[in-house]
């Protein structure tokens, strides 16, 4: 299985724009529709790829405990439904029950957000403080489908802890990893020649 990792976005960028319907609700979501909350964790999952699979019952936990504590979070899949059927809006309404997703499950079928994040694999975390700054992305923890590793969220949890109390985010930040976002033909982004 070949793993691509994050492009790692630059740190203090702005939590780009977005409005997608939610898989799950039918809602439209938009970023400023959560700008009262004291941090943003967008995530690029989606429902297929293996490294989500190993993850995503802690990907859950996660938006439980922090949506509790008043953090928004939201996750994204952005694959091409013509390479991936299974990844379209009903896919993912019952992946999102099947996981028990808490949080709103956005569709990105243009892939336009994917593309303005620089999001290049699954999962891809991106968590803004509350002025909507990037202050973490990369991985959620050092568990891979291929590794021994415990899934615990410990890197991502680290960042989510030190934004609500207020601290600078712990280093290093190391890329996330796992599937490519699957592109639709003649959509695929330039950066990951600068990435």
């Amino acid at each position: 299985m070949v793993a691509t990792p994050s492009t790692m976005l630059a740190l203090g960028t702005v939590a780009l724009d977005f409005q997608l319907p939610d898989a799950t609700t039918g809602a439209l979501i938009a970023r400023d529709e959560l700008s009262d909350r004291p941090a943003l964790l967008v995530m690029f999952i989606c429902n297929h790829c293996p490294y989500v699979r190993h993850v995503a019952d802690e990907i859950a936990r996660i938006g439980r405990e922090y949506q509790a504590r008043g953090v928004a979070v939201v996750a994204i899949s952005s694959n091409d439904v013509g390479q991936q059927p299974g990844d379209g809006p009903v896919g993912m309404a019952r992946f999102a029950a099947e996981r028990g997703f808490s949080f709103p499950y956005l569709y990105d079928e243009t892939q336009s957000v994917a593309q303005a994040y620089r999001a290049a694999c699954t999962p891809d975390f991106f968590l803004f403080d509350d002025d909507r700054r990037l202050v973490y992305r990369g991985q959620l923890d050092g568990a891979r489908p291929s590794n021994e590793v415990s899934v615990d969220g410990r890197d991502l949890r680290a960042a989510l802890e030190a934004v609500l109390s207020g601290e600078p985010v712990p280093e290093p930040q190391l890329p996330s990893l796992g599937c490519n976002i699957k592109w639709k033909r003649g959509n695929e982004p330039d950066y990951f020649a600068t990435a």
